[in-house]
């Protein structure tokens, strides 16, 4: 059973992206499941740190987006937004080229919390990077 209020499709999450920091770092949205969202990112010279390796922070980068995104799916848009509260990232191995994968799953959906799981694995499945991502679920303030 599907945890999703909305039925949003991956092309309007994809369009989400537009201009913003996802575009820039080259974060896709791949696929939506039952209880999970899935997402990639290209090791490239907008990811890596000056040694050649997956920058740390853009893991987190990835964890928070593929968060945020998967937090909306689960909320009221019309009347709630999500805002990110805390962020954990366990960095495991290292990446040097390809595409990194992460998949978050939630831990807790609550009404005003959202505590999610991420997993950020190389092409070759090897552990990157495991996040714990907390969001903050708000009603939008009256204009």
């Amino acid at each position: 059973m599907a945890i999703w209020k909305n039925n949003i499709s991956i092309e309007e999450i994809r369009n989400w992206c537009k201009g913003r920091l996802m575009e820039r770092l080259g974060i896709e949205y791949l696929e939506v499941g039952e209880d999970y969202l899935k997402g990639r990112m290209p090791v490239d010279h907008r990811t890596m740190q000056p040694t050649g390796l997956l920058h740390g922070g853009a893991s987190a980068a990835l964890a928070e987006s593929l968060g945020n995104a998967a937090s909306s799916l689960c909320i009221d848009l019309e009347r709630q937004q999500c805002v990110g509260l805390e962020i954990n990232a366990n960095h495991i191995s290292s990446v040097r080229e390809g595409y990194v994968y992460g998949v978050a799953r939630p831990i807790h959906l609550g009404r005003t919390t959202h505590l999610w799981d991420i997993r950020i694995e190389s092409e070759q499945g090897r552990l990157v990077c495991i996040s714990r991502f907390t969001i903050i679920i708000l009603e939008h303030k009256p204009s």
